[in-house]
């Protein structure tokens, strides 16, 4: 995969959060998503690859765009071969409830990488560890939460009470913060947002130590990406529920739905780019400005081939002749 498609998928999940971003506050979730995902999926066609969506909205008859196994890209229908082809994990509004409510850390992802390169993973649930580069050797997902948090401590040369764990607000989640706050250790409760949580476990200076518990599968790939370039690590395992949740791993090429996933093995391509942009303000990223002359975003761009991670602030400035621009 060339590495200068990094700035062309920048441009998607800049035009996506700025469409969502326009939704912001007004209380509907389902007015957000379909904002993002329409402006992901045009912005998605004009950029130089021939490209699959393998995590998307979901099954084709139930999400009209983004689609599991939709065809993307310039080179959709182009029989020449002249267009890379591209496997591509979206999340258009990663926090949908979030932009809604005007919460912060709404984002939209995109991670991309080589043919064959990205898990396939089932619309179901995946349980979760997420923790930074000095941890990832410290910790294991069937480990007693008391040994993975006194693992993450000693590795970061902290107390234990200093930590703070992200975990979401769920019911399933009840026994899993009994454990966590019975060690001592700090909680951040979310509503929504496990992967931009993920993504700020692995970044230094965030305050956040680890991410545990219980959340989407398809978010997983894409936290896994993420990972990669980080060098961070998530340990995953589906959460199975049902014989037919089972029939869709197999119909999906996943055998052994007890395997314990690392980020290396959701996301094993050796060329990925992840890209994100913040829709709302959050803890890694600026949500979308809006001002008289222009838009005013602030995104992060990630790649394993180069290693490289940009922090990227952009002013896209409306086409007038008389504009200003305000550095704020």
């Amino acid at each position: 995969m060339e590495s200068d498609l990094s700035l062309e998928f920048l441009r998607v999940v800049e035009q996506a959060a700025v469409a969502s971003a326009h939704t912001m506050g007004q209380g509907d979730r389902h007015k957000s998503d379909a904002a993002a995902v329409s402006a992901m999926r045009a912005t998605l066609d004009t950029v130089p690859i021939e490209g699959t969506i393998v995590i998307g909205e979901g099954e084709r008859d139930k999400a009209p765009m983004l689609y599991i196994g939709e065809r993307v890209g310039m080179g959709t229908g182009d029989a020449n071969g002249r267009y890379p082809k591209i496997d591509i994990a979206v999340d258009p509004l990663e926090g949908t409830n979030l932009c809604a409510l005007g919460d912060s850390d709404a984002i939209a992802v995109l991670a991309a990488s080589d043919e064959g390169g990205l898990l396939h993973a089932p619309d179901i649930y995946m349980d979760k560890l997420v923790v930074g580069p000095e941890a990832k050797h410290a910790v294991f997902l069937d480990a007693p939460v008391a040994h993975n948090l006194r693992g993450i401590a000693k590795s970061l040369n902290r107390r234990v009470e200093d930590l703070v764990v992200v975990v979401l607000n769920r019911p399933r989640h009840e026994a899993l913060i009994r454990e966590i706050r019975a060690v001592g250790a700090r909680i951040r409760l979310i509503g929504d947002g496990d992967l931009s949580a993920s993504i700020a476990a692995a970044v230094g200076g965030n305050g956040i130590h680890a991410v545990m518990g219980v959340g989407g599968a398809p978010e997983g790939v894409l936290t896994a990406a993420a990972m990669r370039c980080l060098n961070g690590e998530m340990f995953a395992r589906l959460v199975v529920n049902s014989p037919e949740q089972e029939a869709r791993c197999r119909q999906m090429g996943i055998a052994d739905t007890k395997h314990v996933y690392t980020s290396e093995e959701l996301a094993p391509s050796e060329a990925i780019i992840f890209a994100a942009t913040g829709v709302t303000d959050g803890s890694l990223l600026k949500g979308v400005r809006f001002f008289g002359d222009g838009v005013r975003t602030n995104s992060l761009i990630m790649q394993t081939k180069p290693k490289r991670i940009r922090f990227i602030d952009t002013i896209h400035v409306k086409s007038t002749t008389d504009f200003k621009i305000r550095f704020f």
